[in-house]
């Protein structure tokens, strides 16, 4: 059991039949009446974002969520296919479920997948990967304003602000979490 006094950022929790994770919570304490826990929470299955307000002695079962290290092997079609790099079981994963985690992961990489009772509801890329530019504008000799980016193309298709010297072919680094340029390889 969980406490919602005890509640803090990454908790998961059981609530009218659904998962939950705390993403911000508050304390508060009015000069008048009783106490309460301020929240925004995440319903780990469908991704909706919340705000709601508890009395500190609520009480909630604790929920599980399994993270599994697994390979991403490739996508086919609605499907993407995950293997478990120590029993080599292969996992299809509906894409529309992880699409977004999926837009900065090539294949070979390794990711968890997050299941909740053998349910399976999302992956999390590794927090930074590298990756080729495959299309960009050429910067031009004399654009050096400061922090002037352009968009660029990587590997996996998607898009992303890099500095005005980054050229097609260049390997980058990217903040998965965030989707932002880190540094050139």
């Amino acid at each position: 059991m969980v406490v919602a006094g005890d509640f803090k950022n990454g908790t998961t929790f059981e609530m009218d039949g659904q998962v939950y994770q705390v993403i911000e919570f508050q304390h508060v304490k009015p000069g008048k009446g009783a106490a309460f826990v301020r929240t925004k929470i995440k319903n780990v299955i469908t991704g909706a974002i919340t705000e709601r307000t508890f009395s500190p002695t609520d009480k909630f079962e604790k929920a599980q969520i399994v993270r599994r290290d697994m390979e991403y092997l490739y996508n086919d079609g609605d499907l993407a296919y995950f293997m478990d790099t120590e029993t080599y079981e292969q996992l299809p994963i509906n894409m529309s479920a992880i699409q977004d985690a999926l837009v900065f992961v090539k294949e070979n990489t390794i990711c968890k997948v997050l299941s909740y009772k053998d349910n399976v509801f999302g992956i999390e890329p590794p927090m930074f990967v590298e990756l080729e530019v495959t299309h960009t504008e050429p910067g031009f000799k004399g654009d050096t304003a400061t922090g002037a980016t352009k968009p660029a193309t990587v590997e996996t298709g998607a898009q992303v602000k890099v500095p005005l010297f980054v050229n097609q072919g260049d390997i980058i680094r990217i903040d998965t979490r965030t989707g932002e340029y880190m540094e050139r390889v």
